[in-house]
C-alpha cells in the first residue's frame, strides 16, 4: 500500500476533532502506519460561523459539509470525518461515503441547570435546543414548556445552560462520550419515547469515488453492521425529506442477518406524530427505510407534510 500523506478533512469543533483523530488511530492500527503519515486539516463550515438563526432558515444539513466536500473534490484533503446525522442524503457528484465506524450510544441526554431530568423541569420552563426533532419530541412529552434556539457546539451550550439562558438543554450521548464528559448528563433519554436522529453517533467518512488509494484504506475499518442500519435510516430520510425543516425520528437496529426499524414523523409543535416499525434482512436495508418512508408519508398524508415544510 502507498503510504504518502493522507489528509483528513474536518470541523474544527473540539467533537469533531475527535472523531477525525479516531478515525486516523483506526487507519493507523489498520495498516501499520504512523502518526506522521496523516494531516488533520481543519475547515471552517458556514454551519460553525452562523450561530444566530436555526439551521432551517440558512440552508439545512449542507452547511456542516459544503466547504469541506468541495476540499474533497478539487484534493485539498483525501477524505472527510463528519458525523453522519449531518450528512445529506444527496451528495455532490464524484463522492461517496465510503466507510463508518462502529457505531456509538445512539441516545439523547437531557442536562438540567438545577433539575434531573425533563419531567422536573417547571411549568413553563425554558429549554434550549436548535434541532427540530428535539423540539417536536420535547413539546410531545412538556407541552407547557418554552423551547428556544441553542446554536453551538457541545461546550458553548454547556456554557450558555450555565449562564441561565435556559433551563436545560438536550445532546448526543454518543458526542458526550467522544469527549469524555458523559458525567453531565442529568438524564439519559429513553429510544423508544425520545427516538435519536437519524444516523446519530455513527462516524462516517466520505471520500472521492474511485479513489484507488483512499477506497481500500478506509475499507479496512468499515462497520458493516452500522453501515446497514445507516443505508436503511438515510433510504427513509431521504424518502421523506431530511432537510432539517422536518422533524424525523428513528432507528434502525441489526442482530446478526436481521434488521428492525422504527421512524416517526412529528409536527414541530409535538402536537401529530406518525409512527412506523418493520423488520426484515440486514441485505435488504436501504429497501426497507425507503418503503417505509413512503408508507408513512401515505400514512401521514400529504396535508401534513404541506403545512409545515
Amino acid at each position: 500500500m502507498q503510504t504518502d500523506m493522507v489528509k483528513i478533512g474536518t470541523r474544527g469543533s473540539a467533537l469533531a476533532m475527535a472523531q477525525a483523530a479516531e478515525v486516523r488511530a483506526r487507519l493507523m492500527a489498520a495498516h501499520g502506519l504512523p502518526e506522521e503519515k496523516f494531516e488533520i486539516v481543519v475547515i471552517s463550515t458556514a454551519g460553525d460561523r452562523i450561530l444566530d438563526r436555526p439551521l432551517a432558515q440558512v440552508g439545512g444539513k449542507g452547511l456542516f459539509t459544503k466547504e469541506i466536500e468541495e476540499a474533497l473534490l478539487d484534493g485539498r484533503i483525501d477524505l472527510a470525518v463528519h458525523s453522519s446525522k449531518d450528512m445529506p442524503t444527496v451528495l455532490p457528484d464524484g463522492l461517496e461515503i465510503s466507510a463508518f465506524l462502529e457505531r456509538e450510544d445512539v441516545r439523547d441526554v437531557f442536562i438540567g441547570r438545577s433539575v434531573a431530568s425533563l419531567e422536573h423541569l417547571a411549568h413553563g420552563a425554558k429549554l434550549g435546543t436548535s434541532s427540530l426533532r428535539r423540539q417536536a419530541l420535547v413539546l410531545r412529552l412538556r407541552p407547557d414548556l418554552e423551547v428556544g434556539m441553542f446554536r453551538g457546539n457541545v461546550q458553548t451550550r454547556l456554557r450558555k445552560l450555565e449562564e441561565g439562558v435556559a433551563e436545560g438543554t438536550l445532546l448526543a450521548l454518543a458526542g458526550l462520550k467522544r469527549l469524555g464528559m458523559e458525567h453531565v448528563a442529568s438524564e439519559v433519554m429513553d429510544p423508544a419515547r425520545f427516538p435519536p436522529a437519524l444516523g446519530q453517533g455513527a462516524i462516517c467518512i466520505e471520500s472521492r469515488i474511485g479513489d484507488a488509494r483512499i477506497g481500500p484504506m478506509v475499507a479496512a475499518i468499515h462497520h458493516a453492521p452500522t453501515g446497514a442500519e445507516l443505508a436503511c435510516e438515510r433510504a427513509f430520510l431521504g424518502t421523506l425529506d431530511g432537510s432539517c425543516r422536518t422533524p424525523i425520528a428513528g432507528l434502525a437496529r441489526v442482530e446478526g442477518d436481521a434488521l428492525r426499524f422504527h421512524g416517526m414523523v412529528l409536527t414541530p409543535d409535538g402536537r401529530e406524530v406518525h409512527e412506523i416499525s418493520d423488520e426484515g434482512k440486514a441485505i435488504d436495508a436501504a429497501r426497507i427505510g425507503a418503503s417505509l418512508g413512503a408508507a408513512i408519508r401515505e400514512k401521514a398524508g400529504t396535508r401534513f407534510f404541506e403545512s409545515w415544510t
